[in-house]
C-alpha cells in the first residue's frame, strides 16, 4: 500500500475592518509608537470590535473563503479542528459552531488548545486523520479574538494582540508533498509566566476577578521572550537537519508572529535571509492560532509547488514545535 501524505490544498482567511494603531493605544497606557516598534515589531492589530461577535465569525469568514477558493461540497467534509485559546463558549466547541454554519452535515468537529502553538498541533492531528486513510478532506483553523482577553490597562501586554483566523484545507497524496515532519513539545514549565489567572475551574469568575483584570491575559515577557528564542530556534534547527534542509533549500520560513526580535532569532539560527521569512506582524500583531495560517494567507501568491516551508511557533504552557511541509501547490493560481 502507498504511503498517504496529508497535503495544503488551500488556504482562506480573515481579519476584522477595524484597526488599532499604535497612536491609539498610547492614548490608553503610557506608551508610543516607537517603544512598541523596537521592542514588539508591531504598528497595527485589527480588532473585532462588532458586539455579539467572538471567534466563531473570524472562523467562519475563513472556513467559507476557503471551501469557495477549493470547490469544496460541504457533504464531503469529513472533519474540524479550530485551534483556539478564546472560544466562544466553554462549551460547546467552536468547532461545532462552526459545522452549523457552514451546514457541514457529514463531519465531526472539536477544539485544540494549545495557545499560540495550537495551529502547529492541529497541522499534525489533521494530517494523522489524512494518514489514517479514513478521511479525506479536513479542515483546520487556527483563530483567536485574543482582544477578547487583552487588559488595555496593561501597558506590557496590550500592544501585542490582535484578531484574525485562518484556514487550511488538508487532503490525501501519495506524492511526497504536505506535512512530512513535525516535532512537537510541551513540558509544563510556563504556568506562572503566562495564563489567564480566571475563569477556570480553579478560580471560577467572581466580582474580585472581574475587578481585578484576572480574567486577561498575564504575562512576564522577559522570561517568556528568553524560552521562546530557544526554543523556537532550537526546534527549527532539529527538524531542518533531520531533514536535510539548510539555508539553501528553505524556501520559506513561518515562524509564530509573537515579537520581530523572536522572528529575527529563529532567522538568525537557520541562516536564512529575511526574504525568506513570512512576516506580517507589524500589520496584524500576535493573534495566537491564528498568525501561522495567516501568513500563508498573505503569502500565498508567492508560493511554488515544491516549496519546503518550515513552520515554527511557542506558546503557553509551555508549548512549542515546528513543522516540515513541502507546499503542494502554485499559489498564484489558487488566487
Amino acid at each position: 500500500m502507498e504511503k498517504i501524505n496529508a497535503v495544503i490544498t488551500g488556504v482562506g482567511g480573515y481579519v476584522p475592518d477595524y484597526i488599532l494603531t499604535n497612536d491609539e493605544i498610547s492614548k490608553m497606557v503610557d506608551t508610543n509608537d516607537e517603544w512598541i516598534m523596537t521592542r514588539i515589531g508591531i504598528k497595527e492589530r485589527h480588532i473585532l470590535n462588532e458586539e455579539g461577535l467572538g471567534t466563531s465569525y473570524m472562523a467562519r469568514k475563513a472556513a467559507k473563503q476557503l471551501m469557495q477558493r477549493t470547490g469544496a461540497n460541504p457533504d464531503d467534509i469529513d472533519l474540524v479542528i479550530v485551534a483556539t485559546t478564546t472560544p466562544d463558549y466553554h462549551f460547546p466547541s467552536t468547532a461545532s459552531i462552526l459545522c452549523d454554519k457552514l451546514r457541514l452535515k457529514n463531519a465531526f468537529a472539536f477544539d485544540m488548545q494549545a495557545a499560540c502553538s495550537g495551529f502547529l498541533y492541529a497541522m499534525e492531528t489533521g494530517a494523522n486523520f489524512i494518514r489514517s486513510g479514513r478521511y479525506k478532506k479536513v479542515i483546520i483553523v487556527g483563530a483567536d479574538k485574543m482582544s477578547a482577553i487583552t487588559d488595555y490597562t496593561d501597558r506590557s501586554t496590550c500592544p501585542i494582540f490582535g484578531d484574525g483566523a485562518a484556514a487550511f484545507m488538508l487532503e490525501p497524496t501519495t506524492e511526497e508533498y504536505g506535512i512530512l515532519d513535525s516535532i512537537l513539545r510541551t513540558d509544563g514549565k510556563g504556568l506562572p509566566f503566562l495564563h489567564m489567572k480566571a475563569g477556570g475551574s480553579v478560580c471560577p469568575p467572581s466580582y474580585f476577578t472581574i475587578d481585578n483584570h484576572w480574567h486577561c491575559v498575564y504575562q512576564e515577557g522577559r522570561t517568556v521572550f528568553k524560552y521562546a528564542v530557544s526554543n523556537m530556534s532550537n526546534v527549527s534547527a532539529e527538524i531542518a537537519e533531520r531533514n536535510g534542509l539548510n539555508k539553501d533549500n528553505i524556501d520559506w520560513v513561518i515562524p509564530h508572529q509573537a515579537n520581530l526580535r523572536i522572528i529575527d532569532a529563529v532567522a538568525h539560527r537557520l541562516e536564512v535571509p529575511h526574504e525568506k521569512v513570512m512576516i506580517n506582524i507589524e500589520r496584524y500583531g500576535n493573534s495566537s492560532a491564528g498568525t501561522l495560517p495567516l501568513c500563508i494567507w498573505d503569502f500565498e501568491d508567492k508560493l511554488k509547488k515544491g516549496d519546503n516551508l518550515i513552520f515554527t511557533a511557542f506558546g503557553a504552557g509551555f508549548t512549542w514545535g515546528a513543522v516540515y511541509v513541502k507546499w503542494g501547490y502554485d499559489g498564484k493560481k489558487q488566487q
